[in-house]
């Protein structure tokens, strides 16, 4: 065996247990949507998708995907409460099927936070829930803290709030991998320090373990396939950098836990995979900061990815708490 053999044994040694394995397709799932658009935002247009009647009883549910630069297909399961909700997915500006004008001006929290609202009113969508998840629950945070009157509930699932906070997180899981793989994972931080391919095996261990347990569902992987870009990886090391647990780019500095201070407990909840990049303990801890506290939940068997590692678990939460919510809002009008 040659070392880079070893090496990419060794590595897939230290993976999760469920790497390799497949996950769900929930029923209900809805891989086509409904109607779809092209939404004028900020710096150009939106792909928008939507399963369901936005013009139900139940207000709709928006998803923001994470990154930045991935795009809406992990999302996919969550179509299976458009029975409940319309459900909403868009790819951000440079992502996925929306325009790509690749000018890194748009590449700003506040423009997504724009762009986010101005899905909203090019949907006529009066009140409804948000769910950022990773860099999607940044947009939502930021969202969520100008208090707009048009949100009902906002979830933020493995949320990135603060870099210094995740990156120190980052240390005790990569301290947690096998000696070898940890220190192969701290050399590849330093440009040529370590054969790429070698640091590209590191780096699937570590993905592995506390970012997606399992590959997607035939369906959902055909449809990421499908996608223009499932992944823009410019965006991605502008923004954020090489890796999950390497930050270099603008978002190196972020912190947005003064933001948590304006949100209001009784409309949030917190989310995170039981081994998830952004450890359960830290993400309760985000949600014991909100003012009153927020409502926090663990999926079992998940990572970072939990609408993709187990999506029964995480929409057996979304249901009950979404509805929950919907009855505070009636109430609220009400009074």
């Amino acid at each position: 065996m040659t070392r880079r053999t070893l090496i990419a044994a060794g590595v897939a040694a230290a993976a999760a247990p469920a790497l390799g394995t497949t996950g769900v397709l929930l029923p209900g799932v809805r891989i086509r949507p409904d109607r779809a658009a092209m939404v004028a935002v900020p710096g150009g247009r939106v792909y928008v998708r939507i399963n369901g009647d936005l013009a139900g009883t139940r207000p709709p549910i928006v998803l923001l995907h994470g990154g930045p630069g991935s795009a809406h297909w992990y999302f996919l399961n969550a179509t299976a409460l458009a029975g409940d909700r319309a459900v909403i997915l868009y790819d951000q500006l440079d992502s996925g099927r929306s325009d790509t004008p690749g000018d890194p001006a748009n590449w700003q929290v506040a423009r997504f936070v724009a762009e986010l609202e101005a899905v909203r009113a090019a949907l006529g969508v009066a009140r409804w829930h948000v769910l950022g998840a990773s860099w999607g629950g940044t947009v939502a945070l930021e969202y969520a803290a100008r208090r707009p009157a048009a949100l009902a509930g906002l979830v933020l699932q493995s949320p990135l709030v603060s870099t210094e906070v995740w990156l120190r997180d980052a240390r005790i899981l990569k301290d947690a991998m096998p000696p070898a793989v940890r220190d192969l994972l701290d050399r590849c931080d330093t440009p040529a320090a370590a054969p790429a391919a070698d640091c590209d095996a590191a780096t699937d261990a570590f993905n592995a373990r506390h970012v997606r347990m399992r590959a997607p569902p035939s369906e959902v992987a055909a449809y990421k396939a499908a996608l223009p870009r499932s992944f823009s990886p410019d965006i991605y090391n502008h923004m954020w950098g090489r890796a999950e647990f390497t930050a270099t780019g603008t978002l190196r500095s972020y912190d947005g836990r003064p933001l948590l201070a304006r949100l209001d407990g009784r409309r949030t909840l917190f989310v995170a995979g039981e081994h998830d990049e952004a450890r359960p303990e830290t993400v309760r801890g985000f949600a014991a900061a909100v003012p009153g506290g927020a409502d926090f939940a663990m999926v079992a068997d998940a990572a970072h990815s939990v609408m993709n590692d187990n999506p029964a678990a995480f929409l057996a939460v979304l249901r009950p708490w979404l509805a929950a919510r919907d009855r505070r809002a009636v109430s609220d009008a009400i009074s």
